[in-house]
């Protein structure tokens, strides 16, 4: 076995450290100006007639914000659109 050190690996390594300190720092910033403006937590995307549901799922998916998709629950992918409630809805 080669007991030497592998450069490009420490090299990838700091550039994966320095890289994430970054994106860290860069987090920090935002939520300090989201603060400062007054927008303690992004706008809450549960739907009226989802509150409370045992089969809400509620999770974001895609790799940018402007690209994601929320998948509500199973039974309605898109959210219960009518003004009633969910035929589904079960307490939790």
């Amino acid at each position: 076995m080669d007991a030497t050190p592998n450069p490009f690996k420490t090299a990838n390594y700091l550039f994966r450290k320095a890289s994430h300190a970054q994106w860290h720092r860069t987090q920090s910033k935002q939520h300090i100006l989201r603060s400062q403006l007054g927008f303690k937590d992004l706008a809450l995307s549960r739907p009226k007639a989802c509150q409370n549901c045992a089969n809400y799922h509620g999770i974001a998916y895609g790799y940018s914000r402007e690209n994601r998709t929320m998948l509500v629950c199973g039974f309605h992918p898109y959210g219960w659109l009518e003004d009633s409630h969910c035929p589904d809805w079960s307490a939790t």
